[in-house]
């Protein structure tokens, strides 16, 4: 691999066919190889007690594994990444990595509903009080921070409602009062949005989506800044969170044509979007960007682009009878709870009996859509017939 001030000089395109590969280092073969294994053997007894190897053992990682970790640095541009083996666990370590017993930590009240659920009860279990915000909030944030807050937690936009949060307000205020801040960056990836040039401290990414790209893998991604980087690592090798070399082998593979799959994804989602706003059936559209959406200007100020997920409300006529006939006949869209692979997905949501700072009052049923890469045609074709089923009783 090219040394990252060489690989900048690039546009991103090319930056993914080369990052985390070297094949002078692979006998000239393309990709790199999968390490598998525990042992590393030392070549003397000076070696071994003084762990002179660059990996000690295998839970101090493999050359596979380094090969995503420094790759997604450049991307990212971090000063250091590590690989877990699902979002959530990276969402779990980076929180771990800034948190002891007696802090508190400001959450968004959009956040991914698992983090929600480690917040109130392992982090709270350790002694880690939570309070919970409203996501568009922005720099009124100080009002709720307290002497112990020692964390903000974004996630921007939020991965079933789509609020956009108004992150440089939130991370001034962060700065100001030396609290560290993490986001959950899985739908912009560091192709739309990149968290360490607006000043976060750790984002976080489920590599299950986008970076997978085809939905035969688990991972988490944690990318940190300089002043965060020691902290992250640290607490990484204390727990030894490692992925697979298979997992770490398919996410360099993916991450080939991460750039051209997202370009697709964000093209995608606009046009079904933009056709379901006109669909009589259909209340709003909740894309960051559609002017309805809460907190769209921040996406125009922070953001480069978009994704292929969002949201759709639906006229307050249908309930959950209808809805249920709509999805249990759909020809295409799969319901399943992730996102960012070639499938598409449709699934009904309710934010309501988790919220906690906000209130979840749509006028209608929620669904939240992934638009993958099957024909545009039949996917309106399948939505459509979809939406007559919401009349059946």
């Amino acid at each position: 691999m090219k040394c990252k001030s060489e690989l900048q000089q690039f546009k991103v395109s090319t930056q993914l066919s080369m990052l985390g590969r070297n094949p002078d280092e692979q006998s000239g073969f393309v990709n790199a190889p999968i390490y598998r294994g525990s042992t590393v053997v030392y070549k003397s007894c000076e070696d071994i007690r003084n762990k002179k190897a660059k990996f000690s053992y295998g839970t101090a990682g493999t050359p596979t594994i380094e090969n995503l970790e420094n790759a997604w640095s450049i991307l990212a541009n971090a000063a250091g990444t590590v690989i877990s083996p699902s979002g959530l666990g990276a969402l779990a370590l980076a929180l771990f990595s800034v948190t002891q017993a007696g802090d508190h930590i400001l959450v968004t009240d959009s956040v991914y509903r698992p983090t929600r659920n480690f917040c109130n009860s392992l982090l709270t279990k350790y002694g880690v009080s939570v309070t919970y915000y409203d996501p568009l909030l922005g720099g009124d944030i100080e009002r709720l921070i307290q002497k112990n807050t020692r964390v903000i937690l974004l996630e921007c936009p939020g991965s079933q409602s789509f609020e956009v949060q108004d992150i440089g307000a939130i991370v001034s205020v962060a700065k100001r009062y030396n609290i560290s801040t993490i986001i959950d960056n899985t739908w912009a990836t560091p192709l739309f949005f990149k968290a360490h040039e607006h000043g976060i401290d750790l984002s976080v990414e489920a590599g299950t989506k986008y970076l997978s790209g085809h939905s035969d893998l688990l991972m988490g991604v944690v990318s940190a800044n300089a002043s965060h980087w020691p902290a992250l690592r640290a607490a990484y090798d204390a727990m030894a969170m490692l992925p697979g070399a298979e997992d770490c082998f398919l996410a360099l593979r993916g991450l080939r044509t991460m750039h051209l799959r997202v370009k697709e994804a964000e093209a995608r989602g606009l046009e079904i979007a933009n056709w379901l706003k006109i669909q009589p059936e259909v209340s709003r559209v909740l894309h960051p960007a559609f002017e309805e959406c809460p907190g769209h200007e921040n996406w125009k100020k922070y953001f480069t682009g978009s994704t292929g997920l969002f949201s759709i409300i639906l006229k307050d006529r249908f309930n959950l009878n209808n809805v249920d006939d709509m999805l249990d006949n759909m020809r295409i869209f799969g319901m399943g709870f992730s996102w960012g692979g070639f499938e598409s997905l449709i699934i009904p949501f309710d934010c309501t009996e988790y919220r906690t700072a906000t209130q979840w009052a749509p006028e209608g049923m929620a669904l939240r859509l992934q638009i993958g890469l099957e024909d545009i045609d039949d996917l309106k074709q399948d939505l459509s017939d979809g939406l007559k089923r919401l009349y059946n009783r």
